[in-house]
């Protein structure tokens, strides 16, 4: 069975920086594409980054351009998310998802990270 176990966040005042980690074990877990999601509360959740099995292309919801990275160690099966220049409005719960390579939906979920961002 597929497990996503997730490290990092916290809090920091804004224009400060966090580290997201997520590593995969289990089934198939050499053969997923991963993505970063929030959530605030009251909201839907929303997809904030996700990477490719091979990693190129990665997609950043326009909110976080320029100020997140993603990057995926593969032979870790880990995928990270670097937070830079965090503003106020970044504060949520961060969730890392997994799906298979090529699939449509994220099938597996992490157990959450909160992030809270002080101004």
């Amino acid at each position: 069975q597929l497990q996503l176990l997730e490290s990092g966040g916290g809090s920091v005042q804004a224009g400060g920086s966090l580290r997201l980690s997520c590593a995969a074990s289990g089934r198939a877990s050499s053969n997923l594409a991963m993505a970063w999601f929030r959530q605030i509360p009251g909201n839907e959740r929303t997809l904030v980054a996700a990477i490719s099995l091979r990693g190129g292309s990665p997609f950043y919801a326009d909110s976080v351009k320029g100020r997140f990275t993603i990057s995926r160690d593969i032979r870790k099966n880990a995928v990270y998310l670097q937070m830079n220049n965090l503003k106020p409005e970044d504060t949520a719960v961060y969730t890392c998802a997994a799906k298979l390579s090529g699939h449509n939906e994220y099938t597996h979920w992490a157990q959450g990270s909160q992030v809270t961002v002080s101004s």
